[in-house]
């Protein structure tokens, strides 16, 4: 017998629920507060329901502390993607938008759809991301400093401000980067993964701290990682005219394809494995950034290949362990 399906349309202040039992809809509205989630767990109980299939969107940040606890209450919950209940919204022609309908739409969504179950990050991991988002917003933010100073400013105040400015991004940027490299070393199994990603040409420390912080060393199957991460090619072809080349996708996690871009340029020129993958792409006339691509696609399986079998990268080991699609 299938569970009840909860679906959730969430916002920054507020959540919007819809709770499907066979064909009867309840709906609901709750602040979304930590200290007040045990609402929710209250009226599900006065619904007559103990555990639910819950299915929400990946908005923002909105979603992690309520899928947090929904999950140690023993419910089965789902993140999707929006674009997938926007899409799937197309599907039924949907023309009207609110927060009650947008909670009826992703409860039939995972009455439907049955989307994969979602867990937490281990601890570790999750501060491990949060320390390197964080570090991704201090250099972002660098950089548009940085820019407005080569810009030039009229006046003197303003450019000393910046420069102040651009000095202390600077310091927190280098105590941050102590600060994820000690939460590594205080972590076995972490500072042991790094060291692994970082024996590959091209990745390095902070490189393979940022693969980890996406929690790369989950995934079993190379081609759900490069999936995940938005790199597998996009073929559009329809008959005899339609028939473009095939593209990145970039469905995916795009801050992990952020953390390979410059790795796969320079593991071009330094990595024999990859430096030997590029030439024959090359050989076919290959466009620069198609070849690129694909080294980033072809660096992300060696991070995975070492992270699976505990060796350390050999350009001349050949594993003969597979893994499962």
């Amino acid at each position: 017998m299938s569970l009840p399906v909860l679906g959730i349309d969430i916002a920054k202040q507020s959540y919007q629920v819809t709770l499907r039992v066979g064909n009867k809809l309840q709906r609901h509205s709750f602040a979304n507060h930590v200290a007040q989630f045990q609402e929710l767990s209250a009226w599900l109980a006065q619904q007559g329901v103990k555990r639910c299939h819950v299915c929400m969107e990946a908005t923002n940040r909105y979603w992690e502390d309520l899928a947090s606890y929904l999950y140690t209450q023993g419910h089965t919950v789902s993140v999707v993607n929006p674009a997938r209940i926007r899409d799937y919204a197309r599907s039924k022609l949907l023309r009207n938008k609110t927060d009650k309908l947008d909670a009826d739409l992703i409860a039939d969504f995972c009455a439907t759809q049955k989307p994969d179950a979602w867990q937490p990050l281990p601890p570790e991991v999750q501060e491990l991301q949060a320390l390197m988002r964080h570090w991704e917003d201090l250099k972002s933010l660098r950089s548009e400093i940085h820019t407005r100073l080569s810009n030039g400013s009229p006046s003197t105040s303003v450019h000393n401000m910046l420069s102040e400015h651009l000095a202390f991004l600077d310091q927190q940027i280098a105590d941050l980067k102590k600060q994820i490299e000690n939460h590594i070393n205080q972590h076995p199994g972490l500072k042991q993964q790094r060291d692994l990603l970082a024996s590959i040409p091209g990745i390095g420390n902070l490189t393979a701290a940022k693969l980890l912080s996406e929690n790369i060393q989950a995934f079993s199957s190379t081609r759900a990682l490069v999936a995940y991460a938005g790199l597998s090619p996009q073929q559009r072809r329809s008959g005899t005219s339609i028939h473009p080349p095939a593209r990145m996708s970039k469905i995916g996690n795009s801050h992990l394809r952020k953390a390979l871009y410059f790795p796969a340029v320079n593991a071009r020129r330094f990595n024999p494995v990859i430096q030997t993958f590029c030439e024959r792409l090359s050989q076919r006339d290959k466009h620069t950034m198609t070849i690129i691509g694909a080294a980033m696609r072809k660096l992300l399986c060696l991070s995975l290949g070492v992270l699976k079998s505990g060796v350390p990268f050999d350009p001349n080991y050949q594993t003969a362990a597979t893994f499962s699609a």
